[in-house]
């Protein structure tokens, strides 16, 4: 309730023009977040996004995140960020290499009294943070990323604590089709089956965005968690992966190419 009251007290210095005059001035927004009674993107194609997507695994993220870290990564405009500090994270770090979104998402936090940090990190500089997180948000980043699984060890190496949250946009079939851990040179059909991990190569642009450059199915969303490291323990929406960080077996490939290994026929160690 204290902080319920504390967001009134600071919200009240913004008036409802000025928020209008302000969120049109941050330019074109993604996140559709309600700024006391003023909506940043009304019109979005997809709807009351993301806060149609939230309410869909909501319940699989502990409605108290009372004492716990919180990190953000691909805020945009930090509709999440806020979610988590409405549920009582003791810090929540939004990063994003988007100068525009991260302004959108300071003055949103402002306006809305949530203290919550936020930075100009790409991904593939996480190790930057120096830090671990309790909680660790991947939304909608993977396929705008020309590194995915990079991004994803990346993520398990240094910052991951406990749970990573991820979700990423997929198309291909929803099968998944069970997989022996490995096959002779010979097989090939193998590849052929619908529920073969793909990960999706999009050269020129998807829906009119040049920055989506990897579209995986169901199969290949699973196998790339796997491999970076996490154990998927929830799957409360098609999209979306409640994971626990585990550690990977001594050796086992990850951020850093691993060389060749021994006995390799015709390389040498």
């Amino acid at each position: 309730m204290e902080r319920s009251v504390r967001s009134v007290d600071r919200a009240a210095k913004w008036t409802r023009e000025q928020i209008q005059e302000r969120v049109r001035g941050l330019g074109r927004w993604f996140h559709n977040i309600d700024l006391g009674g003023v909506k940043t993107a009304p019109d979005h194609f997809l709807g009351d996004y993301p806060a149609f997507k939230w309410k869909s695994f909501a319940h699989a993220i502990p409605a108290d995140l009372t004492g716990k870290t919180v990190l953000d990564i691909g805020c945009n405009a930090g509709f999440y960020s806020l979610e988590m500090k409405r549920r009582g994270a003791a810090r929540v770090l939004g990063i994003d290499s988007d100068d525009d979104y991260l302004a959108q998402a300071r003055f949103a936090a402002e306006v809305s009294g949530a203290d919550i940090e936020f930075r100009n990190v790409s991904v593939y500089d996480v190790g930057s943070l120096g830090e671990r997180f309790d909680l660790v948000l991947f939304m909608g980043v993977l396929y705008h990323l020309r590194h995915p699984l990079l991004a994803l060890d990346l993520l398990h190496e240094h910052v991951v604590g406990q749970t990573l949250v991820f979700q990423s946009m997929q198309r291909g079939s929803a099968e998944v089709t069970p997989l022996q851990e490995d096959y002779p040179f010979s097989e090939k059909r193998i590849f052929d089956e619908v529920g073969y991990p793909r990960l999706h190569f999009v050269e020129h642009s998807y829906s009119h965005d040049p920055t989506n450059w990897w579209v995986p199915n169901r199969a290949c969303a699973e196998a790339m968690l796997r491999s970076a490291g996490f154990e998927i323990v929830n799957h409360p929406e098609p999209e979306v992966y409640i994971c626990r960080r585990r550690e990977k077996a001594d050796g086992a490939p990850g951020a850093v190419y691993p060389g060749r290994r021994a006995g390799m026929k015709g390389e040498q160690a």
